[in-house]
């Protein structure tokens, strides 16, 4: 009971890796609000411990009011996991035979730099006042190795997801005296629902870059994001954790 009593806002927590840090964090003792635009499968009305609240994170409005209703039913915000992410993944240009056959949509960046950089600036602007007046907090979002190290068919996911970090850095150095930490995760090839509808081809190549010889489980992220949230980890701040296997090394 790592994290027994804290109040842990946790963003994209309906499914995928946001899901399995729900469950550990309950698990950890901590009081979680989730804010997503989907659902989660299961809300149990009379958990007292546990809150759903429909939120886009891109807009300003929805979150401030959310994490005002967070104070309002438990308090205090001690920890704000910024996972909410999506892809939309093309090539810049992409060309066959000597012709232009697509490009990377205008409309696909702006979606995606909108949710996984801009919903990670409003969700942070929102929380850290809350944070400063308790004078502690815990800020952890989820960037990921291609924000490190870029990938093929990713400019808007990298472009967003090495935002993320840089973030990270400047908010470790104006809240840090606040005692608020703020780190990130890069997570490398995690086993969600999407990864599993890749090609066999593509999986095979991904395991064979990552020298541990297997894809990471949404539990290895999720383990991450409780390591940099407990009280334990008040010395950590402005750090990247890659957690991927080794990846890095074996690329």
């Amino acid at each position: 009971m790592r994290l027994k009593d804290q109040v842990a806002v946790i963003t994209g927590g309906a499914n995928g890796i946001g899901r399995t840090t729900v469950a550990r964090f309950r698990q950890e003792g901590a009081r979680v609000a989730i804010w997503d635009v989907a659902e989660p499968a299961e809300t149990p009305n009379d958990d007292e411990q546990l809150l759903f609240q429909k939120v886009d994170v891109s807009d300003p409005n929805a979150v401030e009011n959310a994490a005002a209703d967070v104070v309002q039913k438990w308090g205090r915000i001690d920890i704000l996991i910024n996972n909410a992410g999506i892809l939309r993944d093309a090539q810049l240009a992409a060309y066959k035979e000597g012709e232009l056959k697509s490009r990377m949509r205008v409309e696909d960046f702006d979606d995606v730099i909108r949710v996984n950089l801009r919903g990670v600036f409003i969700c942070t602007r929102a929380v850290a006042p809350i944070m400063i007046r308790q004078q502690y907090g815990r800020i952890i979002s989820a960037s990921s190795v291609v924000g490190i190290y870029g990938n093929f068919g990713q400019t808007n996911y990298v472009a967003a997801k090495a935002g993320v970090i840089g973030m990270t850095r400047v908010w470790a150095r104006e809240l840090g005296r606040h005692n608020i930490t703020v780190n990130a995760v890069a997570p490398g090839f995690i086993q969600t629902e999407m990864i599993n509808n890749l090609p066999e081809k593509v999986l095979e190549s991904m395991l064979a870059k990552t020298p541990l010889r297997r894809l990471g489980k949404p539990e290895d992220i999720a383990n991450a994001f409780v390591f940099l949230a407990e009280p334990d980890a008040s010395f950590i701040s402005g750090a990247i954790l890659s957690v991927d296997g080794g990846l890095v090394v074996g690329t």
